[in-house]
């Protein structure tokens, strides 16, 4: 199953769409990495919630639900004294929308979800699919600067669960590029956060968001993210 939906580049593309949103595949490790990243899972509907629109359409059409947007202002995760604007699109799925009344992506309750009863994700049905799991997380609750002070790129992820980033960073040595992070850190707003090594960033980076065109599995602000603070680096080298 497939639909055409925009990216964010000039031409829609078709979104290859699993029958079984829970079943492995790349769609569903893209949306469950967005699910654990920015999302919350309750017992007849799951919200996630992201600032890119080609992203939210995208999970929209792997999952089906509701989605809304609106303009928000938060604290930024690493330092709550600055405030930042923008959108947000946040995908309701269930609570009757999308769903029937009785069922949650055709199972009885979140206990039939990648999510254990302690609310902790379960990752093993998209083992395969670790590059666009990885990428959905990223996305759900991760930054890509460009390092002024240094001419580095970085790339960190925050989460109030700690647990959820002990398994992010397990992805990552498993994953075939050499990635090497630093400790997890307290943010100031009570969460935590790890870095990948400046060194390892680019190449962690571009392994994270290579091809994946082809399949529309990402969020384009992202990666031009990506692709700027790359070149910036490669500016500040020469």
């Amino acid at each position: 199953m497939s639909e055409t939906q925009p990216t964010g580049d000039e031409d829609a593309l078709e979104i290859e769409v699993p029958a079984d949103p829970l079943a492995g595949h790349p769609a569903s490790a893209y949306l469950w990495g967005h699910v654990a990243g920015s999302g919350d899972v309750a017992t007849d509907q799951i919200e996630v919630v992201t600032n890119d629109e080609s992203s939210a359409q995208v999970l929209a059409a792997i999952a089906g639900g509701n989605l809304e947007h609106e303009t928000t202002s938060r604290d930024y995760a690493h330092d709550t004294s600055i405030t930042r604007t923008e959108d947000e699109y946040t995908l309701s799925i269930g609570g009757g929308e999308g769903d029937s009344d009785s069922t949650l992506l055709g199972r009885n309750g979140a206990l039939g979800l990648p999510v254990d009863g302690r609310g902790h994700y379960r990752f093993g049905a998209f083992s395969s699919h670790d590059r666009e799991l990885l990428r959905g997380l990223l996305e759900g609750c991760g930054t890509i600067c460009f390092k002024s002070s240094s001419g580095t790129v970085g790339i960190s992820f925050v989460h109030e669960d700690r647990e959820l980033l002990e398994l992010v960073r397990e992805l990552i040595d498993d994953c075939p590029v050499d990635a090497p992070y630093g400790d997890l850190g307290e943010t100031s707003s009570g969460g935590y956060w790890f870095g990948v090594d400046d060194e390892a960033a680019p190449a962690f980076g571009t392994w994270l968001y290579e091809n994946c065109g082809e399949t529309g599995l990402f969020a384009p602000s992202r990666r031009r993210k990506l692709e700027a603070s790359l070149e910036q680096a490669e500016s500040y080298d020469d």
